[in-house]
């Protein structure tokens, strides 16, 4: 089944053709190179043609196809662009209140650009974000405390619509003297001995020590705490390893001191990011119109805050 081509793949192939360089389009729109890069490969993968041809002197060129490509995505950029202008004039599907529940550990990353984004992009919507395990949030759509949430496929009852944007596989994580931090991948019978700080939230506490369960292993927890950054500096200090699925760009904890990411051998469950509805509670306009920005800003190769997968992937692995 063939892949989606997201609006932010378009504007980053459209903001490269324009420049004629990744690394100067990096530096226009903010953006990494590396995610440029994952996107303009992944256009190219998804349409089955070469997008560029790189000249020694001039830098990157359009192929033939690659123009004509580009016109379809500046038409489609630019028909995007007017579906929210014409549901800003409509004053019945752009304002009122919106209650979006967010996954803690996600929100760091995921609240400045998409949730808080939505509201700047339209004053007359009243936006509140609600954080909480995944528990908490569960237990808010159920009580129509929120209006949808942004989190994972964990634990959500034949109640609750999910839909996935993106997959997030688990990974180790490291301190950079850790023995551990010069492997390029690591098995679960070799980590189960090793002193494990485990992040410790409901569901997804499960959700880590059922990878052991399945191979027949007990992982050896020596700490535990709910906050993604005290278990990511206890880690860098050598306490022990950590397992996560979510992939800062940042390696460093908040103490200063650098972690390594090592690939995780087998095959594991990944965490399905997206999102989550009540089944009995009807959408609202502004509602649905929130969650295409979410479809637009969140995928497997772009998620606000995150490394790519496609970097990630080098990354772990060396090359």
């Amino acid at each position: 089944m063939l892949n989606r081509i997201s609006l932010r793949q378009m504007e980053y192939f459209v903001a490269t053709a324009k420049h004629g360089s990744i690394a100067t389009a990096s530096a226009q729109i903010h953006i990494s190179s590396p995610s440029i890069s994952a996107a303009i490969a992944h256009i190219e993968a998804e349409l089955s043609v070469q997008l560029f041809v790189r000249h020694p002197s001039k830098g990157l060129g359009l192929t033939a196809i690659g123009t004509l490509v580009l016109q379809q995505c500046e038409d489609v950029l630019s028909q995007s662009s007017r579906l929210y202008e014409i549901a800003a004039e409509s004053s019945a599907a752009i304002q009122g209140s919106l209650r979006v529940g967010s996954f803690q550990s996600l929100t760091a990353m995921i609240a400045p650009e998409v949730i808080f984004g939505f509201s700047r992009a339209f004053d007359r919507v009243e936006l509140q974000m609600v954080e909480g395990d995944q528990e908490v949030l569960m237990n808010k759509l159920r009580a129509l405390e929120i209006d949808l949430a942004i989190t994972y496929d964990l634990h959500q009852g034949d109640d609750i619509e999910f839909e996935c944007l993106a997959t997030l596989p688990p990974y180790v994580l490291v301190g950079e003297v850790h023995p551990m931090a010069q492997l390029r991948t690591i098995t679960l019978e070799e980590l189960a001995p090793q002193p494990l700080v485990l992040l410790d939230l409901p569901m997804s506490r499960d959700y880590f020590t059922s990878l052991f369960a399945k191979a027949g292993l007990t992982p050896n927890i020596v700490a535990r705490s709910s906050s993604t950054e005290v278990v990511r500096s206890m880690v860098a200090n050598g306490i022990g390893y950590a397992l996560f699925n979510i992939r800062p760009k940042s390696n460093l904890s908040l103490d200063g001191k650098r972690t390594v990411r090592v690939r995780l051998a087998g095959e594991n469950r990944p965490m399905l990011l997206g999102l989550a509805t009540y089944k009995a509670m009807k959408q609202s306009r502004l509602t649905r119109v929130f969650m295409e920005r979410c479809r637009a800003y969140i995928s497997d190769q772009y998620i606000p805050g995150m490394s790519s997968s496609a970097f990630f992937d080098r990354y772990v692995s060396g090359s």
